[in-house]
């Protein structure tokens, strides 16, 4: 191959459309065992190379040179084959440091503590001082010779002001977990989180629910293959350039997801809204009752409400790890706090909220089957609805509010 990503598991990896949208070479992903690793290096049949976990810090000693920037911080994760010599650079830092300034983030004189200890931990702390951070913690699960653990992270560093996590913990298909509480920190200013996929981890969702700045590393990671490519080939990449793919990945990676009351029009107006954004439209009751091979009114009745919500949650729970979806809620499914997390970490929550008195019962939904039912489930849901959604959306016509959730998601 020309131009590529190494690493040890590769399934998940935006590199190739990032790199190939610049329509300047093609780009490979070659997945490599720890007992390939030196021999492909050493072969020097390509002509550039990105690098990824585990191996940033493995390839320097194959390395011909190293640029001081990555020689100082102990990482390689580009490489590139000049004549026969293979010259080693960390285009991450520059990937970071772009993420963290556009924060818009106090760092100067702030208390800083990482989460990890592999190669772009040391990326991490060499961007942080950069920025003017006056004290830098390492932390991971066992400690070590320049990190301490999790649990000294609680008792000395609680005043910590912004947390950088450069570990896989949230990563997906795993996006359940993360590797700290951030409830245990006073005084966070700031969260980053160098996982992109999902679009937002547990880790970010919490820093964001307690009103705490956070982002994770899409930008980070379109910023360092620009700096890449720049490498590569001798030709910079204008900024503008690294906005308009991390727009056009983030779209394209995510879900559009609709929540609101039964009779609302999520599925009709998802439809539409699907139609016109090139997503796979699909409705978590549908998929219950083609499962269940019976009706809603039918698993209510015979196996109960409770049996009901957990089939629901194990679908939404499914549908959280795929993208490019148009996913039409059940009017109960925000009622389980894990459902939203799952859908809003590679999604965004839209509430359709149609005016109660325009809701009609139908005998196929058991808890909105009459009018007085409907309007005691519209207040009692509301503010869930409100609370978990990314932007609420008044269904005043099916055309009206089908062009208001595409201009917010094509605006995001």
């Amino acid at each position: 191959m020309e131009y590529g990503l190494i690493g040890e598991k590769l399934g998940h990896s935006y590199s190739k459309e990032i790199h190939e949208s610049l329509g300047r070479y093609s780009y490979e992903l070659k997945p490599l065992a720890p007992d390939e690793l030196e021999s492909f290096i050493v072969s020097r049949e390509y002509k550039g190379l990105n690098v990824t976990i585990p191996y940033k810090e493995k390839v320097i000693p194959l390395l011909d040179e190293v640029d001081p920037k990555a020689l100082e911080i102990g990482a390689v994760n580009t490489i590139v084959n000049k004549d026969g010599r293979l010259v080693g650079y960390n285009t991450d830092y520059y990937g970071m440091r772009a993420l963290i300034l556009d924060m818009n983030i106090a760092t100067e004189g702030a208390k800083a503590l990482i989460l990890g200890t592999g190669g772009t931990s040391k990326t991490a702390k060499a961007v942080l001082e950069s920025l003017g951070v006056r004290e830098i913690v390492k932390a991971g699960r066992k400690g070590g010779m320049d990190a301490i653990t999790y649990e000294e992270a609680y008792r000395d560093h609680a005043d910590a002001d912004i947390i950088v996590n450069t570990t896989p913990v949230g990563m997906h298909p795993s996006t359940d977990n993360k590797p700290i509480d951030l409830g245990r920190f006073l005084d966070l200013k700031g969260v980053v989180d160098v996982i992109y996929n999902p679009s937002r981890t547990e880790l970010v969702l919490e820093a964001l629910g307690k009103g705490i700045p956070a982002v994770t590393g899409l930008y980070m990671l379109v910023m360092q293959a620009l700096e890449a490519a720049k490498l590569f080939t001798g030709e910079p990449v204008e900024e503008r350039k690294a906005r308009e793919i991390t727009r056009s990945i983030a779209s394209a990676k995510m879900n559009l997801v609709l929540t609101g009351m039964p009779g609302s029009g999520k599925s009709t107006i998802g439809i539409k809204v699907a139609e016109r954004l090139g997503l796979k439209f699909t409705d978590t009751d549908a998929l219950i009752v083609e499962r269940e091979g019976v009706s809603i009114p039918d698993i209510f009745k015979e196996k109960g409400e409770g049996y009901f919500r957990d089939l629901e949650s194990e679908v939404i729970a499914e549908l959280s790890l795929q993208s490019g979806l148009c996913i039409s809620t059940g009017g109960g499914a925000v009622l389980k706090d894990i459902n939203v997390k799952r859908l809003s970490h590679n999604g965004r929550i839209v509430f359709i909220d149609r005016d109660p008195a325009e809701l009609i019962p139908t005998s196929d939904r058991p808890l909105a089957d009459d009018i007085n039912k409907i309007a005691e489930l519209y207040n009692k849901r509301y503010s869930i609805y409100c609370e978990s959604a990314d932007r609420q959306v008044k269904n005043v016509g099916i055309e009206e509010t089908t062009e208001a959730v595409c201009g917010f998601w094509q605006n995001m």
